[in-house]
């Protein structure tokens, strides 16, 4: 199961480095060409969403069947392993909430910069035209 947190852990870096260099001020140059890139990648990180959905099933089933460590049924070790258990759960369900929350950003800005881009390709073309 390490591995899926793995390729989720860098989903999301690659969503917060591709939003991070849409939204840097100053390369105007490559925006058009991150666009492109983003808008085509997309798609295929669209599968996040779903993948998301069965690690957080996956999470809540381990929550449920997990066994309860009461005050005075178990050893100190035990309580240990239980607390970083639900720690371990903790961590995880933030990651999920981070790599869809990513996504969602990366998708809404990118809609608004081709929709700024297509508002200034107006403009020019109205100022021509004038």
């Amino acid at each position: 199961m390490a591995l899926e947190w793995v390729v989720l852990g860098y989903t999301a870096g690659a969503e917060a480095i591709m939003l991070l260099f849409l939204t840097l001020p100053g390369l105007d140059g490559l925006r058009r060409g991150l666009v492109t890139v983003i808008r085509s990648a997309l798609k295929p990180l669209l599968s996040v969403v779903p993948f998301c959905l069965f690690l957080l099933a996956d999470i809540y089933w381990k929550y449920e069947t997990r066994p309860s460590c009461e005050q005075e049924s178990c050893t100190p070790s035990e309580h240990v392993r239980h607390q970083k258990s639900i720690m371990k759960s903790q961590r995880n369900a933030l990651l999920i909430a981070s790599a869809l929350f990513l996504y969602w950003l990366l998708f809404s800005v990118t809609r608004l910069v081709v929709r700024i881009d297509q508002l200034n390709q107006r403009i020019e073309k109205l100022k021509r035209s004038e």
